[in-house]
């Protein structure tokens, strides 16, 4: 699991230099305007993989990250079997803005400690009336998506309690199961896919709403892999960023490797990254998301028991099923290195 930090540590682990959103002084050049507003809502105190896509995303210059939902987990989760693991989450962001020298800290936003009860009850959370407020807003043209990499708790209740929202944003989600005729699951696959499993009541909500989806289920995400040896080399030598990157990615494999009695290979799944690649990494012009392969369906309804079931005549969504992982990750790389190095220079 991510190891949540105290507030203390958040404190002692602070960069040398900081700067703000909307800033990306490593770069030495002009920064471009943004072309799109995101709120990124994310488990972090559970697989590393979201530390990764967090750290990636507010490198990003081209995207004004508005909120960073910190989410609950499944009770009694591997990673972080809790209690309260939506507060561990806000504290791992917490400490993932400190090391990056990030000040704009009150962006980060509390979830729901919990899923929902049923698709027809929201939980009333700072989250949720964060996502609502933001949607709302009339004073900016730019787009706004919805970058989710667990469960769908907060976004749910947020469409609960303010249905109008649903046209003013795009859901990009890392979850949900295989599609029949596109692939199978894995050999040995949970029967709900992990994502969908924190809120099943809240993925119905979502699919059930009139938000525009961007799904990238359980064998797209799966594909994301990177090797360790490409860990050590391109993310841990980049300084104490990315020894903290690639430390607690590493302790998901001891942690692999000691519960399955086996050896655990030599890759790992940034399986959260594409949130990045579709939102920050569009084209110059005529932007889309051009690097990455999907396939436009009608948007299914999900069961009580995490399946799809067939709606005719529902609003189209896409499900991606490939990526251009070389430029995503090379991408990640050259941006923790260009930070490092910036960092190294010392004073502000």
């Amino acid at each position: 699991m991510t190891n949540i930090p105290t507030p203390e540590r958040v404190v002692e682990v602070a960069a040398p230099r900081t700067w703000s959103l909307g800033e990306a002084p490593w770069t030495g050049t002009e920064v471009l305007p943004p072309r799109y507003r995101v709120i990124v809502d994310n488990d972090f105190s559970g697989d590393p993989d979201d530390v990764f896509q967090l750290a990636h995303h507010l490198l990003s210059p081209s995207v004004d990250i508005r909120l960073v939902v910190g989410s609950h987990l499944s009770e009694g989760d591997g990673f972080d079997p809790g209690p309260d693991t939506a507060s561990h989450a806000v504290l791992v962001a917490r400490e993932v803005f400190s090391r990056l020298g990030l000040t704009d800290d009150d962006r980060i936003v509390l979830g729901a400690q919990a899923a929902m009860r049923d698709p027809r009850t929201a939980i009333d959370s700072p989250a949720a009336r964060a996502i609502i407020a933001e949607a709302l807003r009339d004073d900016t043209d730019l787009p706004l998506f919805y970058a989710a990499g667990g469960g769908l708790t907060d976004l749910a209740s947020a469409l609960l309690m303010e249905p109008s929202i649903a046209s003013r944003l795009t859901v990009v989600w890392i979850g949900g199961p295989e599609h029949e005729g596109f692939a199978e699951a894995p050999p040995g696959g949970s029967a709900v896919e992990y994502n969908l499993a924190i809120d099943v009541a809240a993925a119905q909500v979502v699919f059930a709403s009139e938000a525009t989806i961007w799904q990238v289920p359980r064998d797209a995400y799966r594909r994301c892999l990177v090797s360790f040896a490409e860990l050590r080399t391109r993310v841990r030598s980049t300084g104490p960023l990315g020894e903290y990157l690639h430390d607690e990615a590493l302790e998901i494999l001891r942690g692999a490797v000691a519960h399955s009695g086996r050896g655990a290979g030599e890759a790992y799944a940034l399986g959260d990254q594409p949130l990045v690649l579709l939102t920050a990494l569009q084209s110059p012009f005529e932007p889309a998301t051009s690097s990455s392969d999907y396939v436009v369906m009608p948007t299914p309804e999900i069961t009580g028991e995490g399946t799809y079931r067939h709606v005719e005549g529902a609003r189209p969504m896409r499900v991606y099923t490939g990526f251009d992982t070389r430029m995503m990750f090379e991408d990640l790389y050259a941006k923790l290195a260009e930070h490092a190095a910036w960092q190294r220079a010392g004073g502000r």
